[in-house]
């Protein structure tokens, strides 16, 4: 047993001790982190940054589900994107969808990247054309099939204009006749030459021989 100045020595000699193995700081003053520690909490945070930049990169818009047929058509990256108000077909009110044009089709969706519900075959389209007066509203143009016309307007006339431009390109070159190069080729080896054939090369001159931008 210690006694009383025994005591007070031992716990002098502690606190000594102790003093000696804590790293020197001001009064008051934070501890820094070590380099070591600082570099993993940087690290840390570059691999966060980036997962999360990936997993938006991953992000790609549902395929389009024929309830006829049951075949899926990919949707994503589409050749041509934006919103247009379209008329329904049976209630004859106007919604606002995004449109995606991929090939010979065009779909329709709520979102940009929810799956489309709805689709037009541009392979089983004659016509698309302004329709300012049938639809009584500004930008407006149709899609015409043998059996169906869509009635769709745009936000302004460049947007209704790119989208006339964007649609009948996609209707010619499902058509059976191609003008490419100053030759027609015909529906079969010919078209796909002609599909393949650089898009500043194809003549899409609104002409009145080519009945696609007609009024």
């Amino acid at each position: 047993m210690y006694g009383t100045n025994g005591d007070k020595a031992t716990l002098e000699w502690f606190a000594a001790k102790y003093q000696q193995r804590r790293p020197q700081t001001k009064t008051g003053a934070k501890l820094s982190p070590s380099p070591a520690i600082s570099e993993v909490s940087s690290l840390r945070g570059s691999l966060s940054r980036k997962n999360s930049c990936c997993k938006m990169s991953r992000l790609m818009r549902p395929p389009f589900i024929d309830p006829t047929t049951g075949v899926a058509y990919d949707t994503d990256k589409g050749d041509f994107e934006g919103y247009l108000t379209k008329q329904s077909m049976w209630l004859r009110d106007w919604r606002r969808r995004f449109f995606i044009l991929k090939g010979s089709r065009s779909f329709c969706a709520k979102t940009p990247y929810e799956a489309p519900h709805g689709m037009i075959d541009l392979s089983r389209c004659t016509t698309v054309k302004s329709a300012d007066l049938k639809a009584h509203k500004k930008h407006s143009f149709e899609i015409s099939t043998p059996e169906t016309t869509y009635l769709l307007y745009a936000d302004d006339e460049k947007s209704k204009d790119d989208w006339i431009g964007s649609v009948g390109r996609a209707i010619v070159r499902c058509s059976s006749t191609y003008v490419s190069r100053g030759q027609t080729h015909g529906a079969g080896n010919g078209a796909n030459n002609a599909i393949n054939e650089e898009e500043d090369s194809d003549d899409y001159s609104n002409s009145s021989n080519n009945p696609y931008f007609n009024d």
